[in-house]
């Protein structure tokens, strides 16, 4: 999925800055649209914060529009959880995590190759 920020950026009316609270303790910018309907948020921290708990940030299944299938629809990524797992665990896995990953997807695509011939 590709985030259309453009869009976003176009439709946004209001933004919200949400101070400490919460069990955070940095700032975040909450957008939303004329409508009061959420888009995006953005959120900030210092050097200790983690990398990954910094910048734009949004909840997919409640801003569709804004987004785009970098598959163009091929892959429904809203009903299939298993890919979208994979995805996020691959982001923070090792390049031996990977490796092992890739080798069983191939030999699934194989096997799976193998089973269409045989029909």
């Amino acid at each position: 999925m590709v985030f259309d920020f453009i869009k976003a950026e176009n439709a946004t009316a209001v933004i919200k800055l949400e101070s400490e609270g919460k069990g955070r303790k940095h700032p975040k910018f909450r957008f939303f649209d004329s409508h009061g309907n959420y888009i995006f948020e953005v959120h900030y921290g210092d050097a200790a914060t983690n990398a990954l708990q910094r910048g734009l940030w949004t909840n997919t299944k409640n801003v569709i529009p804004y987004f785009n299938s970098a598959t163009n629809g091929w892959i429904d990524y809203s009903d299939n959880t298993i890919l979208v797992k994979l995805f996020s665990y691959a982001l923070v896995s090792t390049a031996k995590g990977h490796h092992e990953a890739l080798n069983c997807l191939l030999e699934d695509i194989k096997e799976e190759k193998t089973n269409m011939n045989g029909l």
